[in-house]
């Protein structure tokens, strides 16, 4: 008899459990997913080439596709390594952040913009464009250009991605270095 009461018992409490309505899980509305980029990646290498020749190198900490947007978003230490035809470094650009039109393939450095050319060239702002159809660099912010023979400040100018021939606009500032003192 005490078997035949368990075994009662035991039914009647598993029977009343598969009765139970069933636990819905909570939904956070608050999330935007139209938002969300359709690729991440971190510490990421991107290479842009043409005909198998390297144009350049991008590298991102965090990198993100919006394809709706056409647009990549780049954080966390950008850099961009242009090359000549003999695969060697001409310029590097540098910023904490940057975007990329995905359809015009322009980019654009933010924050922090340092570009360097292989002749010791050196550009200064707080944002640049690299124009990709005609391979120009370009900003109309505050500028401080730096080279062997001169010291340029202004706001805007427009180079090649070499570096080697500038034109700044709105010119504030403007010294020549003595090339026999080594200044």
């Amino acid at each position: 008899m005490k078997k035949s009461l368990y075994f009662f018992l035991i039914l009647l409490f598993t029977s009343s459990s598969c009765n139970d309505p069933k636990v819905k899980p909570t939904i956070d509305l608050s999330l935007d997913v139209k938002n969300l980029p359709s690729q991440e990646s971190w510490n990421s290498k991107v290479i842009f080439s043409d005909s198998g020749i390297t144009k350049a190198i991008l590298y991102a900490g965090h990198l993100r596709v919006f394809e709706k947007g056409q647009e990549t978003l780049m954080d966390d230490n950008v850099k961009v390594n242009f090359y000549n035809h003999d695969f060697k470094i001409t310029s590097v650009i540098t910023s904490k952040r940057g975007r990329v039109d995905d359809v015009t393939k322009d980019l654009y450095a933010i924050d922090s913009v340092v570009a360097v050319s292989d002749s010791g060239t050196v550009v200064t702002t707080d944002e640049l464009l690299f124009r990709d159809k005609d391979k120009k660099i370009l900003s109309d912010k505050f500028v401080t250009i730096v080279s062997k023979t001169e010291t340029i400040k202004g706001y805007g100018f427009i180079s090649d991605q070499d570096l080697q021939n500038y034109v700044v606009y709105n010119i504030t500032y403007i010294s020549k270095t003595d090339s026999t003192n080594g200044k």
